[in-house]
């Protein structure tokens, strides 16, 4: 947390929490396998400005923006921080980098960005309790990512393991918003398996097994997220414009998957793209309909 005092006696306090790049286990995280994430480059700031002069809390957001649902989940936040302390006048200030929606882990980095900001860094209970309460059904890899800015092997029954991951050279490619919300699609799957879908399992089982490759020595990255992707396919959650991005990516010799939520229609989200020939992968991605993100 940055603290300081400004000339007019006010108190300001700023914190940051990044995004996250989920390189395997999304959805598999949620049934026991393993998942591994690393932070991103970019995230979300939180300014705090207190001033007990006030009786209330005047908010504003800078960058990108979600609208009056994203709104109306900060000020779900800020009521659940108001429980911890109900003295917050001022000003909060939230500048946001990251798309919204698409799989980087935004609403859990504006949980993290927010509660620390308003309630100190030593409020990772706090914080973890609020995001159970406004995004229910994570897994909590996100979280561990994010809140510990460092790669992370989660398991949902261990503590987060930090890691060492081999340099990665890889592009993000924004597909659109999903149609449906994560925990829609959670729900689709949790049918699946509570009907014994055969095909389910086996496609968690595939993420699971994708991550321990990650973590092992010399990992064969492009086998690795050509089959990770594959699984998605089968669990449901790759759109069909999206399987046709990444035909061809992989037709070319390079691999892609969806680092997120992924959705049965509309966008996918954030896709993670690589290739041993980048030019390669620029003109495949630019006779798309899509476009690099640039974080």
């Amino acid at each position: 947390m940055h603290l300081q005092s400004v000339p007019d006696g006010l108190v300001v306090n700023h914190e940051k929490a990044t995004g996250k790049i989920i390189l395997s286990g999304e959805y598999a995280v949620v049934y026991g396998y393993p998942g591994i994430a690393i932070p991103a480059n970019i995230g979300i700031e939180a300014t705090f400005t207190e001033d007990l002069s006030r009786s209330d809390l005047e908010i504003s957001w800078h960058g990108i923006a979600g609208g009056q649902e994203w709104d109306t989940y900060l000020e779900q936040i800020i009521s659940l921080c108001n429980q911890q302390n109900n003295h917050l006048f001022g000003k909060l200030e939230i500048v946001n980098h990251l798309p919204l929606g698409k799989g980087m882990g935004s609403s859990t980095a504006l949980v993290i960005a927010v509660t620390r900001c308003l309630l100190g860094p030593d409020c990772e209970e706090v914080a973890m309790a609020i995001e159970d309460e406004v995004n229910q059904g994570h897994s909590g890899l996100d979280f561990a990512v994010i809140w510990h800015n460092r790669p992370v092997l989660f398991r949902k029954t261990s503590a987060p393991e930090f890691v060492d991951l081999p340099e990665v050279n890889f592009v993000l490619v924004d597909t659109g918003t999903p149609n449906e919300s994560t925990p829609e699609l959670i729900s689709s799957i949790d049918t699946a398996m509570q009907n014994k879908d055969p095909a389910m399992s086996e496609a968690l089982e595939t993420i699971g097994q994708c991550t321990e490759k990650w973590n092992q020595p010399n990992p064969d990255i492009i086998s690795i997220v050509r089959k990770h992707h594959e699984a998605q396919c089968r669990i449901g959650i790759v759109p069909f414009a999206v399987q046709e991005l990444i035909k061809k990516i992989v037709q070319d010799g390079g691999a892609a998957k969806i680092i997120g939520a992924g959705s049965h229609t509309g966008g996918g989200g954030m896709v993670l793209a690589l290739h041993p020939d980048p030019a390669i992968l620029q003109k495949t991605i630019d006779e798309s309909p899509f476009e690099i993100f640039k974080s």
